[in-house]
């Protein structure tokens, strides 16, 4: 008998072989592993003080845009001390810091001219950008200006890109089209959330120093990777502090 023709010719030859499809309980599994790999990549340590900061940044920012706006709504007029309050804090990271000099390793960044000169143009971008969100406030309700204030994902992702060469991903291009189109919403129906003793004048101001607010904290944003890129060759949580409270301070 002659043999099959399929038994004489490689099958598939010349052709990469299709993976097979995993399972959704696969997917999860192989997730998990990932996240337990990267948890066992960093110490302890690591993951307390993300979880901190974390816990920290949800509750500084929306406490923040809601007093900003009750000193506004009971009388308040003084932009100066809104921008000021914003950084009224900025002896807690020194707090921080001196004990972490004290019973760590870690040591004082030393101070050159090019990092002091940074420091000092980062303190007096942050006190421009403090006042443009002064304003914002003095004008938007709470919900509108803080929805206006998360555009700095985009000005972050845009500067980023150009200025420290990060790269844009899918979610991100997902988040700024989500901000976008919430922000022509707000654009298109300005009517139904504005205070009645605000003008239209007042409004279209508060809009746009808070787009521009945003805009100053994106470029912030990637103005200071760029000092630990360029000045101090990596970041440590005590060199991020240093950074927090000396460009801070001259503000003050």
């Amino acid at each position: 008998m002659h043999q099959p023709l399929l038994d004489s010719v490689t099958v598939g030859e010349g052709m990469e072989e299709i993976p097979p499809s995993k399972s959704f309980s696969e997917q999860i599994s192989d997730y998990k592993k990932m996240i337990f790999n990267a948890y066992n990549n960093k110490p302890t340590s690591h993951w307390i003080l993300l979880l901190v900061s974390s816990l920290a940044m949800l509750i500084a920012f929306p406490a923040s845009s809601l007093l900003s706006r009750l000193y506004f709504s009971n009388g308040g007029k003084s932009k100066w001390i809104i921008s000021w309050v914003s950084v009224a804090g900025w002896p807690i990271p020194l707090l921080i810091l001196l004990p972490t000099y004290l019973f760590t390793k870690a040591t004082p960044t030393p101070l050159t001219l090019s990092l002091t000169l940074s420091y000092i143009s980062l303190g007096f971008l942050s006190a421009a950008d403090n006042l443009m969100y002064a304003y914002a406030y003095a004008y938007l309700p709470a919900s509108t200006a803080s929805l206006l204030a998360s555009t700095v994902l985009i000005f972050s992702a845009i500067f980023g890109f150009f200025i420290v060469k990060n790269q844009i991903n899918l979610s991100t291009i997902n988040s700024i089209v989500v901000i976008t189109a919430a922000m022509a919403i707000i654009a298109l129906d300005s009517d139904s959330d504005r205070f009645s003793y605000v003008t239209n004048t007042q409004y279209a101001l508060g809009f746009m120093w808070d787009v521009l607010g945003s805009a100053l904290h994106g470029l912030i944003f990637a103005l200071s990777e760029l000092v630990f890129i360029k000045l101090l060759q990596g970041r440590s949580f005590h060199v991020v502090l240093e950074q927090q409270f000396c460009s801070s301070y001259p503000y003050e």
